[in-house]
């Protein structure tokens, strides 16, 4: 059989699994994804925690200990969260030795109530790194105008950082721009800059979703013939300003000192319509020193059907500015449509964030109830607390 998520692999690009639950650290599925697809690092964000949380059942003993211990939501939530990703931090750590630090990284995001403020956001990425208190921990930075001087702060703490939420070139600019000011800082401070790994997580579906709305509304054959191209082209000329950044003086003075490159990481790469090819983001974003993350549905499909043609950005950048300045032409103002792709990006992950809260709530105040009823003490709890790295 064809090994198609390793032939991905071997052309550059690291696949990382954009999902994480107790379910899947409990049965041992993200593991099998380690050994068996490839899989070297994973994404989350509060709406995957979301939905992974509405599976009260999987978290109950640890909800009872919570409960009787009478702490907060958001502590509570913190609590759950952490406790995840401590033990998906475990799990990884072969890739992160294997890989002398580049992969088997594991995202957590900060509070997406902060991503307007520079302060509480540095504050509460260094409470996360402690929290977790695993290498191999990324600390999720919204993108924001206030996101950026957060990102310099974090990392010249030497904790390393995963930044999201990014659309634009411009705004991609500036976050290498932040990066590499945050490592200048870090060396200053003393720390080893061989520990210190970021990635840029540009987002691609999104783009052609908010763009293609626009063309559909614009009409006409010449607007139709440019849907669907955009997040591609988007990302391909992102990865020529990667390549501009990191073969500069500048950079090469951190890389002497033993950092690595803040990699670029396609974000949002499950199709969301129907009508497009369902790997189109795996397969047109091939490039060396890559990260995708992506769902397991993606991944599957990919491991079935994608095809590896090699290296499908370095020589698209003509094309994609073609793309671009067509969209132009066509009346679509690019600008305007990344300013509402990062306020509705926000604003899904606080609404997320919300629902998580009132399902955790929900969830305490069962278990409180429970407690108050006699019944059996929650079972296997000391070897499960093991296993995660950690306690409730």
């Amino acid at each position: 059989m064809t090994d198609r998520l390793g032939e991905l692999t071997a052309a550059g690009v690291a696949v990382w699994l954009d999902d994480l639950s107790r379910s899947r650290l409990t049965g041992g599925n993200l593991d099998q994804l380690r050994r068996e697809k490839h899989v070297v690092g994973v994404t989350t964000n509060p709406t995957i925690f979301a939905k992974a949380l509405s599976d009260a059942d999987a978290y109950n003993w640890q909800l009872r200990d919570l409960a009787a211990r009478g702490v907060t939501v958001d502590e509570a939530v913190r609590m759950l969260t952490t406790y995840d990703v401590r033990w998906a931090c475990d799990v990884m750590r072969p890739a992160y030795d294997a890989s002398a630090g580049v992969d088997g990284r594991v995202s957590i995001e900060v509070d997406p109530r902060l991503a307007h403020e520079t302060e509480k956001t540095v504050a509460e990425a260094k409470a996360l790194w402690w929290l977790v208190d695993r290498p191999n921990l990324f600390i999720k930075i919204p993108a924001t105008l206030a996101g950026l001087p957060a990102i310099t702060a974090t990392l010249a703490e030497g904790i390393s950082v995963n930044v999201t939420l990014i659309f634009s070139l411009e705004r991609y600019t500036a976050v290498m721009e932040a990066f590499l000011a945050g490592l200048e800082q870090a060396k200053a401070n003393g720390h080893d800059l061989t520990k210190i790994g970021s990635v840029a997580s540009f987002f691609v579906s999104r783009v052609d979703t908010e763009i293609d709305n626009r063309l559909d509304k614009i009409g006409g054959d010449a607007a139709k013939a440019l849907k669907g191209r955009a997040g591609v082209a988007n990302a391909q000329l992102a990865y020529e300003r990667y390549t501009e950044v990191f073969s500069s003086e500048r950079w090469q003075a951190l890389a002497d000192a033993g950092a690595h490159p803040q990699r670029p990481l396609w974000a949002s790469t499950s199709t969301k319509n129907p009508d497009y090819r369902d790997v189109i983001y795996l397969e047109e974003l091939i490039a060396p020193g890559t990260v995708n993350t992506m769902p397991e549905s993606a991944m599957n499909a990919y491991a079935d059907h994608g095809e590896t043609r090699g290296d499908t950005v370095t020589g698209s950048y003509g094309t994609a500015r073609k793309v671009m300045s067509d969209l132009a032409e066509a009346g679509v103002d690019f600008g305007d449509v990344v300013a509402v792709l990062e306020r509705e990006g926000v604003q899904k992950f606080e609404a997320s964030w919300q629902e998580l809260l009132a399902g955790v709530r929900e969830s305490l105040e069962a278990a409180a109830e429970g407690s108050r009823r006699p019944n059996a003490a929650a079972q296997g709890h000391g070897e499960k607390a093991e296993q995660a790295g950690g306690n409730a």
